[in-house]
């Protein structure tokens, strides 16, 4: 019986579906410098962001068949070596991809209308005056429909963040590393029926992106240690007032020209899921007004993590059927 060891968890549907298979999952957390020794006992490994599986990690154990990641980037395995050892990868490119989606908006919305400051003004809003002037100050808030919204990488969630946009009327532009159109299709709600198109989306150069967007978000692979996709150069394109949402990866957004960007008004606001020294924050950025933040939670959602599971689990069963 195949044995596999969730070290990051997983979730009870998913479980269910690989003990129902016949597949023993061992759940309590083995510390990363403890892996080496105790993997032995294993035949698949099953991680989501905290633990890491190296080439050291893949050559003290060569038991294992199977390594697991429980969500989409793969920046924690080293994959390629794995797969030349001959151990299957797996992740779950599609099953968090509308709650990144929705985070993404819960940023874009809060920034927009000015939720995340107006928060943090509206305890100390104890007289008639004081909400007066909170009134007229927050009143300069913008809508997102008929604006444009530039989309970096154009995947599983770039798209689920289209479907959104188009829903509120947004246009977009999407930028892809190999320019091809990309059909998605989407849902609407029409009285008690479901009609659903099925769009051609055209992807546009990134220069173009830069120039003409008024929103952009982040939905790219950044190994750790690669040059920011957002530094000063891009800055210096985008339109003045431009608002930039990244959940894809710390330092995807270089963070010091992204508080130059700020303090000069190119950059009217940035949603941060997550960060270059993560979870250390630099102070600049945990204080600063027009900086929306949240703790790395894109897919952090009971019904993602369901998705995950159920996903990750119908994977794995596959694989040792085979």
């Amino acid at each position: 019986m195949p044995k596999i060891l969730a070290n990051d968890g997983i979730d009870k549907a998913g479980k269910k579906i690989l003990e129902a298979a016949g597949i023993e999952v061992e759940t309590n957390k083995i510390a990363q410098e403890d892996l080496k020794s105790a993997l032995n006992n294993f035949d698949g490994i099953l991680v989501r962001s905290a633990t890491t599986v190296r080439k050291d990690l893949i050559d003290a154990c060569p038991n294992l068949k199977l390594i697991g990641r429980a969500g989409v980037g793969m920046d924690n395995i080293d994959v390629a070596y794995a797969r030349d050892k001959g151990l299957k990868v797996i992740n779950t490119p599609e099953a968090s991809s509308e709650s990144v989606a929705e985070l993404v908006f819960a940023h874009f919305f809060t920034m927009a209308r000015c939720l995340h400051t107006a928060n943090r003004e509206m305890p100390n809003c104890d007289s008639k005056e004081k909400f007066n002037d909170l009134k007229k100050i927050y009143s300069s808030g913008v809508e997102l429909k008929g604006k444009t919204l530039g989309i970096i990488g154009f995947g599983n969630i770039g798209q689920a963040v289209a479907r959104m946009a188009l829903g509120l009327g947004m246009h977009i532009l999407p930028f892809k590393l190999r320019a091809e159109d990309v059909k998605i299709e989407i849902d609407f709600l029409k009285t008690m029926t479901n009609a659903k198109m099925l769009l051609t989306i055209k992807c546009v150069p990134f220069e173009q992106l830069l120039a003409e967007s008024d929103f952009i978000t982040l939905h790219v692979p950044f190994p750790k240690g690669a040059p920011a996709i957002i530094s000063k150069r891009e800055f210096d394109q985008m339109k003045k007032g431009v608002y930039i949402v990244n959940t894809a990866r710390g330092g995807a957004v270089n963070e010091t020209d992204l508080l130059d960007a700020l303090h000069s008004g190119k950059v009217t606001a940035a949603g941060l899921d997550v960060f270059e020294n993560e979870p250390m924050i630099r102070e600049e950025l945990r204080l600063h007004p027009r900086i929306s933040l949240s703790p790395h939670i894109g897919g952090s959602t009971p019904e993602a993590q369901e998705r995950i599971g159920i996903e990750i689990a119908e994977k794995i069963v596959a694989h040792f059927k085979n």
